[in-house]
């Protein structure tokens, strides 16, 4: 992350980049229902909960900068 960029602005970034993440976890997690692989089934949810406490970390990092 660029330390120039004030936290509202980087937690704007973690939103959209959290959201991206957990949004192919969801694919690919069907994916590996829809095939019965339960490797790429537990490797979705794992990207899935990884952007959604991205996502999570981004919305305390705007908040933050708005109590600033």
């Amino acid at each position: 992350m660029d330390k120039n960029k004030d936290l509202g602005t980087r937690g704007a970034e973690n939103q959209v980049k959290g959201g991206a993440k957990e949004m192919e976890g969801k694919v690919r997690g069907a994916v590996g229902d829809a095939t019965d692989n339960e490797s790429e089934q537990f490797k979705g949810k794992a990207q899935e909960l990884k952007g959604k406490a991205q996502k999570k970390f981004g919305e305390a990092e705007k908040k933050i900068d708005d109590d600033i």
